[in-house]
């Protein structure tokens, strides 16, 4: 079920009644239990018995590491449990990646490896990092093991977040289930509902509006003139931005309504001034991830300035790799490692001048180049293949000058509209397109954004960006 879709919107209505009549927190943690294992096997039932297995091999490595003292047992077990979840990563989502790169070398040696008929589970990264993050927190002891077999099953599955994020830690997750009930409350209804039609309206009339430009273009960049290949850009920008942060805020505001507080995912990362202020603010949940699971105990900054930017690097194209099983991708996290290696050294040889707030100019020079990074980087992360990244930036560069014109009228007047609400809300600190229930305005704004999404939203099937990942 795609959160868009009339089918979730039922779903939805119906499991927001049924724990709301509901007398009593175990009945209604069943019940959200129960939605969850149907909202995933919605889309194929087999995968339910994937995640279910990999939670219950998580849970009791969970246990047997709270309970043993020895250091060698106990680093043997999380070794496991890792290899088990990132074996299974693997074999569904790079195992034809491995077979297509290694094809030159298997046939140089006379072998033959054809590629295996396998379908990627919809939100297997996500679950798995999840999933792995309880069984390091616990075999570090920053978290206790829990003891509720279905509390942990419905961690790792809760529907809000299951599929595409944010990516919830137990350590934010479990002690809500502790210390609260989940009985659907107005307030927090309310709450959910306004997070909820942001999500929609980012989703509906900006992402899908701006792929109208964006896919003709990257399917065929070099019959497009420079300027239409520049807009597509931006517009990809600007449809992975409000795909993403759509599906976040839609993922969030479910969760509210049943009393859950998710983590930010999006802090307008487009601001930045460099690339390491972007990855403060892009998908906050996955790079904080990285930072705490790989980048420092790969030894973060702490061995050294030549060590530190070989972990960023090292972090950023694992990074990438997560987002995909293709050398584009790989390209693309290299591209972002290198990015904030680069970042890391201007700091350490600014040192004491890098702190005072700088000048509106340089504040300006460094939103410029850091945005036009992050714009070269996702050419690497939309296009197909190298040879249409690379065509598209020699479009960019004026390097190949022909072709057509052609822009998608209603694309283009959504993102200027998108840039022009986005710039307003970071003038004037104010939230994004977030209409407030409490009062006769923010309902009626929310029904304009809900017409405005019936005439103009071109209402595609596209499922969100990053449910492939």
């Amino acid at each position: 079920m795609i959160f868009t879709s009339s089918e979730f919107l039922v779903f939805l209505a119906l499991v927001l009644l049924i724990t709301r009549l509901l007398r009593g927190e175990g009945h209604r943690r069943n019940v959200l239990l129960v939605a969850s294992y149907f909202f995933y096997g919605w889309w194929d039932w087999r995968f339910t018995f994937l995640m279910f297995a990999t939670t219950t091999i998580d849970y009791v490595v969970g246990l047997h590491l709270e309970r043993m003292a020895d250091s060698g047992r106990r680093r043997a077990l999380l070794v496991a449990s890792l290899v088990a979840n990132l074996g299974i990563l693997v074999y569904f989502k790079y195992m034809n990646f491995f077979i297509d790169s290694l094809h030159p070398l298997l046939t140089a040696a006379g072998l033959h490896a054809t590629r295996l008929d396998i379908v990627l589970p919809a939100g297997i990264s996500f679950f798995t990092f999840q999933s792995m993050s309880y069984t390091i927190d616990v075999y570090r002891r920053d978290l206790p093991a829990t003891r509720s077999y279905r509390d942990f099953v419905m961690f790792v599955s809760f529907f809000p977040q299951l599929v595409a994020g944010p990516i919830v830690r137990a350590s934010v997750f479990m002690p809500q289930l502790r210390t609260h009930e989940h009985r659907p409350q107005w307030d927090n209804v309310r709450a959910g509902l306004e997070l909820f039609v942001r999500g929609f309206v980012k989703k509906s009339l900006f992402a899908d509006s701006l792929a109208a430009l964006v896919d003709p273009v990257f399917a065929h960049p070099a019959a497009f003139a420079p300027l239409s290949v520049w807009l597509a850009v931006l517009a990809y920008a600007g449809q992975i931005y409000y795909d993403f942060s759509g599906y976040s805020d839609m993922a969030t505001g479910c969760g509210r309504m049943f009393g859950f507080q998710f983590p930010a995912n999006f802090r307008h990362p487009y601001t930045s001034r460099s690339i390491t202020e972007f990855w403060r603010r892009w998908h906050i949940t996955l790079s904080t991830w990285l930072r705490d699971y790989l980048y420092i105990p790969l030894g973060g900054n702490r061995r050294g300035r030549g060590r530190t930017y070989l972990n960023l690097a090292i972090t950023m194209l694992l990074g990438g790799l997560w987002h995909g099983a293709s050398l584009t991708f790989l390209v693309w996290g290299a591209w972002h490692g290198a990015g904030l290696a680069l970042d890391k050294l201007r700091l350490d040889l600014m040192g004491d001048r890098a702190h005072p707030p700088p000048s509106a100019l340089r504040s300006l020079a460094g939103w410029a180049v850091t945005f036009l990074f992050v714009l070269v980087g996702w050419v690497f992360f939309r296009a197909p293949d190298f040879r249409s990244a690379f065509t598209v930036l020699g479009k960019m560069a004026f390097m190949e000058p022909g072709g057509s014109h052609w822009t998608h009228v209603q694309a283009v007047v959504v993102l200027v509209a998108g840039v022009a609400l986005h710039v307003r809300s970071v003038w004037q600190r104010e939230r994004e397109l977030v209409p407030d229930l409490r009062q006769p305005l923010g309902w009626a704004l929310a029904v304009i954004a809900i017409v405005l999404v019936l005439l103009f939203s071109p209402f595609s099937t596209n499922p969100f960006i990053y449910f492939q990942f």
